[in-house]
């Protein structure tokens, strides 16, 4: 089951080019938690603690807008989310609920510290593969932002639906 996860791990963005060692070994101390269809991995302004690797289920990622949980984007097994915490310790900045029952690997700053001390090298690949990630929303987020600054127009996000 670990190796199957491993390699798992490896073929995402965030974790490509990371040895199975390295991943085995922080993995060792990253608890698998369960989030039942409905309840949220946390909400926008919650303290930010950790990432999670969502190994099963479905998720959304919501914002608040006047007084409405609107959907951002949906998430599936294989995708990375709360990975700004490992980066800048700010409150979260969106809300995650879990759509299905969800397993999820969570990992903490504490977890990459202790991989820091282990293998900075390798340490430094995944802040460098977090980095290019966020700097992929970054880029996305601009661009969107710039067409809205030239009078482009789009439907506003629809409301988070049920959860189901």
């Amino acid at each position: 089951m670990l190796a199957a996860r491993i390699e798992w791990m490896q073929q995402m963005p965030i974790f490509g080019a990371i040895e199975a060692a390295t991943l085995e070994f922080l993995l060792a101390p990253a608890p698998l938690i369960e989030v039942p269809a409905g309840a949220y991995f946390f909400r926008e302004g919650d303290p930010a603690t950790c990432m999670y690797v969502l190994e099963a289920g479905r998720v959304s990622v919501s914002k608040h807008w006047q007084g409405d949980a609107l959907l951002l984007r949906e998430l599936a097994a294989g995708d990375c989310f709360g990975e700004m915490a490992l980066i800048d310790l700010f409150p979260r900045s969106a809300s995650v609920r879990a759509d299905t029952d969800c397993r999820a690997i969570e990992l903490t700053p504490d977890n990459l510290y202790r991989l820091f001390e282990h293998d900075a090298a390798q340490f430094a690949l995944i802040q460098m593969n977090i980095s290019r990630e966020l700097s992929r929303r970054l880029r996305a987020t601009d661009a969107l932002l710039f067409r809205a600054r030239m009078g482009e127009t789009w439907p506003a996000p629809a409301p988070l639906p049920p959860a189901g």
